[in-house]
């Protein structure tokens, strides 16, 4: 089964199909290893606050020194790679099988959103179609109304649904969720290759800016902007999807769920942020539906299937748009 086929049998079967929220947590989160948890909860610690704490720094830096218009174009040129990696790749294509893709353009996808650094392509699409399963309700592994709805609970789930389910001690059973992407050998291998891609997606940057500016400094400071500044606005931009887009922002479509449309982060959240449209309507290849809403992800998309590279886009139609729009 393709993941096309299968990711919209996913969407398009009833959720009791799939499992209530009690056989996710019984049969499904199997507890990892105590000391893999530990080591792995100090990576991702690093890796969430390294770069934040050099994202705080950016500001004031910027207007002293260490920032060259080669910082800013590889800085650029590298979020819009991972990132889109992430929206087009791991989420509306993998996750979701908003389109068809050529096999070459299916490895460049898997690769891309590796660079991102947000976990291995297999354990993040699992992540999301069990997001999508139970949204919002219990057995959502990055609700933010995890807590309940009063002031306290969700800051507290805001928290949750932005860093702090990275570090829970449960894993999304693979076998239930992406069968599809199990059984690519292509993607298996992308997959078990994550440590190297993150380590290629830390280290060149600096690579590239020491060789184009023939210099240590260059090359520090693309580390700096291209490395740690941009990994940072690009985890936190993904993050606050997952709480920000679930908690605040307009609600046009109707959904079973919180999910809302927050503008200012479309632009560098690539179009996710129109995220209410998303959650109505999760197999249509363009988020952002209405007039003035910024897609560059759908725009990607679009360029893909002109090329030939892409195929059987689901593209919105304006009957099936209107049909879940709010009275």
């Amino acid at each position: 089964m393709t993941t096309h086929t299968y990711a919209r049998d996913l969407h398009e079967t009833d959720t009791s199909v799939l499992g209530d929220s009690t056989s996710v947590e019984n049969d499904g989160a199997v507890p990892r290893l105590r000391g893999r948890v530990r080591v792995e909860q100090i990576v991702l610690f690093a890796f969430i606050a390294i770069p934040f704490l050099a994202l705080l720094a950016a500001v004031p830096l910027a207007w002293g020194w260490g920032l060259s218009w080669h910082d800013v174009v590889i800085a650029t040129v590298m979020y819009a790679v991972a990132g889109h990696g992430i929206t087009v790749g791991f989420h509306r294509y993998f996750t979701h099988g908003s389109f068809r893709a050529k096999r070459w353009l299916r490895v460049a996808l898997a690769i891309a959103g590796s660079l991102a650094i947000e976990g291995p392509v297999i354990r993040w699409v699992a992540d999301h179609r069990r997001h999508h399963a139970f949204s919002d309700r219990e057995g959502d592994p990055h609700s933010p109304w995890r807590y309940g709805k009063t002031v306290p609970a969700l800051v507290k789930g805001l928290w949750w649904a932005h860093t702090g389910w990275f570090f829970g001690t449960e894993e999304t059973p693979r076998a239930r969720y992406v069968p599809d992407l199990l059984a690519d050998r292509d993607l298996r291998r992308i997959d078990a290759a994550f440590p190297a891609l993150a380590a290629v997606s830390v280290l060149a940057p600096a690579v590239i800016g020491g060789l184009w500016s023939m210099s240590w400094q260059g090359a520090a400071t693309a580390f700096f902007w291209g490395s740690l500044v941009r990994i940072g606005l690009l985890h936190h931009v993904t993050w606050s999807i997952n709480s920000i887009c679930h908690a605040i922002g307009e609600r046009p479509f109707k959904s079973r769920d919180k999910s809302a449309n927050v503008w200012w982060l479309a632009m560098l959240s690539m179009g996710e942020s129109w995220h209410n449209l998303h959650h109505a309507d999760p197999t249509c290849a363009r988020h952002g539906v209405d007039p003035g809403q910024l897609d560059s992800s759908a725009r990607t998309i679009w360029a893909f299937e002109k090329l030939g590279w892409a195929y059987d886009v689901r593209w919105p139609r304006r009957e099936r748009v209107e049909a879940r729009r709010c009275p």
